[in-house]
């Protein structure tokens, strides 16, 4: 009974579970992660919203809390180097879809369809079935599996091998 209130989150009259020196500890750890300084109170407010859904849990309060929560600050810096990675490469992807498109000329339209309509017949039939269904009848994956009646992960698994395919006679073509 005494080691459970000893562990127990110790909360200042403010019903704070950080204490002065745990709080500049949390933000010393995210500064040091490389969180920007506008971004280390949202921090140090993730941290003890965690410690608070620990205690509220009913798991045990950590042994140690200091470390603890240097611990959670540290995690919390490399999620947000991670989140910031995300954003920047969808902020690629996106200027990327903003870029216009070179179309090629009329003769290579030509080639083009030459080649991917040879590289269609070469398939076996069911991967041709289901790639004509997904890209020129436009079908989800759904509506291919039950076209056919078989299930979404065979419509799937053919779409892939044929996809490899067709793509690999294109390159041997040199068509793209």
């Amino acid at each position: 009974m005494l080691r459970r209130k000893a562990r127990r989150v110790q909360e200042d009259e403010h019903g704070d579970p950080l204490d002065p020196v745990q709080e500049r500890r949390v933000r010393a750890v995210l500064a040091l992660g490389g969180v920007p300084q506008a971004d280390l109170l949202d921090g140090v407010q993730q941290v003890r919203l965690r410690l608070l859904e620990r205690t509220a849990s009913g798991r045990e309060a950590p042994r140690d809390v200091s470390a603890w929560v240097a611990v959670v600050a540290s995690n919390l810096a490399m999620d947000w180097h991670r989140a910031k990675r995300r954003q920047e490469r969808l902020g690629e992807r996106l200027a990327s879809l903003r870029q216009p498109v070179a179309h090629p000329s009329g003769e290579e339209t030509s080639l083009l369809s030459l080649a991917v309509a040879r590289g269609l017949d070469e398939l076996p039939d069911p991967q041709r079935q289901v790639l004509v269904l997904r890209f020129y009848a436009d079908l989800p994956v759904r509506g291919i599996a039950e076209e056919l009646g078989i299930p979404e992960g065979t419509v799937k698994s053919r779409l892939h091998a044929a996809v490899r395919a067709l793509r690999t006679r294109l390159h041997e073509d040199e068509v793209v």
